[in-house]
């Protein structure tokens, strides 16, 4: 596989583990839950590195969806390095502006990326899946970059979003109406194919026909029995098949089931006979829009997105706040539906470190109003509107907003969700010098993931025999006491 270099590389790969783990201070006054905790609906502010690295003990390899909408690096953005990475150069790097004249800007921005991209992945179950939104300024870096995280065989796909239908008075070339949505997977022999409810226009132009299963099935399509060329020779499914008027109709080449599957099929009456345009019979498989429960088929999703556009979420910001520059840009409510609907379902937990406006939160709470799914939110964002903006969007959508114009939003999704500071550090240094001393709960979290590798569960623990949670071999404790008075000597 190709590698990708950049400047600062070798500082950057390992960095996410020397990121020290920081406290989660929760914020009451911010939440909006009867009781803070970390099972909750989640919103973090703070630095997404630190704070990516805070959640891992309790939520490591337990995510369903990463969403991401990092910056595009076009050069216009104002986003700043500011990872403190032990290195010379990368120190000159810290708190600067990236801009368009920035002749490191592409290094920089890998930079930012990586560390993060190794943590994320650290939190995808194994069927998970990651996606990330991009445009031309930095896809072919992030698919490289990526294929080294993730592994190229890991590629599930790269989503073509249509954000916009018209416009284009200040393109140079064409106009541009895309971005993209590169999606990976953790383990990709372990996830199934990404299934969408069928468009009513696909439903009245492919399933348009009738037998006596219609009251049951609906109705059907039709595909051909005959085998493509990519099937391997196989004497077996070559044999003839009784028409309904008694003729015999043979393979050009043999068939998809074999004789047997077939005698069934004409049993059942799952076998359709249609003539060509000589008059020949031809024999198709019947594929009926319902199962046998009843259900609506599904079909697999396309690798465009066309049907919702930016507009769409500058629109929603408008329906909350009144006013579209309170966030520029965010993403659609609508795009990030579609998504969700193709890698989640009930309680998953998703993801997304680059929180914004908070579209992401939106988007669940309105794909589980309609499906009645309990799917879960972690949202992570570093700038100062976490509280007034990202949090302030999800109260409203919850709760709902009497000036909005949609009737949904006036009175609101329901739900919850509590809110967390990033802390201090938690060093055993400072620990030892009683300094920045961490609370019970954060030291256990810390301590038991550090120690076994395994997610901690907050309801396991129980500070009176300071007992913090067992593994399959050991039982963990936790002897300590950050307001434990010590005598000072003079």
């Amino acid at each position: 596989m190709a590698m990708l270099n950049f400047k600062g590389k070798q500082f950057v790969q390992n960095h996410h583990l020397s990121v020290p783990y920081h406290q989660l201070v929760p914020k009451k006054d911010k939440s909006l839950t009867d009781k803070v905790r970390l099972d909750d609906n989640l919103i973090i502010h703070g630095d997404n590195l630190k704070a990516l690295k805070a959640l891992l003990p309790t939520y490591a390899r337990k995510v369903k969806c990463i969403y991401i909408d990092p910056p595009y690096n076009i050069g216009n953005e104002g986003w700043i390095y500011n990872d403190n990475v032990n290195s010379p150069m990368m120190q000159e790097w810290f708190g600067k502006v990236v801009d368009r004249e920035d002749l490191t800007r592409h290094d920089k921005w890998l930079c930012l990326m990586t560390p993060r991209l190794k943590l994320l992945r650290d939190f995808l179950k194994s069927d998970g899946l990651i996606f990330v939104s991009i445009d031309d300024n930095e896809l072919h870096r992030l698919r490289s970059l990526m294929d080294e995280i993730f592994g190229e065989d890991n590629f599930v796909e790269n989503i073509i979003w249509k954000k916009r239908y018209g416009g284009g008075a200040k393109e140079k070339y064409l106009v541009s109406v895309h971005e993209y949505i590169i999606c990976y997977a953790r383990n990709i022999e372990e996830i199934d194919a990404l299934f969408v409810p069928l468009k009513r226009e696909s439903i009245e132009r492919y399933y348009n026909l009738k037998d006596k299963h219609f009251e049951k099935l609906g109705p059907y399509r039709t595909h051909p029995l005959e085998a493509t060329k990519s099937m391997g020779d196989r004497k077996n499914l070559i044999f003839p098949i009784c028409a309904p008027d008694g003729s015999k109709v043979m393979p050009r080449r043999q068939w998809l089931w074999s004789k047997d599957r077939v005698a069934e099929a004409l049993k059942k009456d799952e076998l359709a006979f249609l003539k060509d345009r000589d008059g020949k019979w031809t024999v198709h498989t019947k594929q009926y829009l319902k199962d046998d429960s009843g259900k609506i088929r599904q079909g697999k999703a396309f690798s465009i997105i066309d049907n919702v556009y930016s507009q769409h979420g500058t629109n929603e910001i408008i329906n909350l706040f009144g006013d579209a520059h309170v966030f520029p840009f965010p993403k659609p409510t609508g795009l990030l539906k579609t998504l969700l609907s193709l890698s989640t379902q009930g309680d998953d937990y998703i993801l997304d470190s680059f929180a914004g406006s908070g579209s992401t939160a939106h988007a669940i709470l309105a794909l589980n109003n309609e499906d009645g799914g309990n799917r879960r939110f972690i949202l992570v964002e570093c700038e100062d509107y976490a509280d007034k903006v990202t949090a302030e969007r999800i109260r409203r959508v919850i709760k709902g907003f009497p000036k909005a114009a949609d009737k949904t939003m006036k009175k609101g999704l329901g739900g919850s969700f509590s809110y967390f500071e990033l802390g201090e550090a938690i060093e055993l240094d400072s620990i030892l010098d009683g300094k920045n001393l961490p609370s019970y709960l954060e030291l256990a979290r810390y301590i038991f993931y550090t120690a076994t590798g395994q997610d901690f569960d907050e309801k396991k623990l129980d500070a009176k025999k300071f007992f913090i949670g067992s593994t399959q071999e050991h039982d963990i404790y936790l002897f300590y006491k950050p307001d434990h008075g010590c005598p000072v000597k003079k």
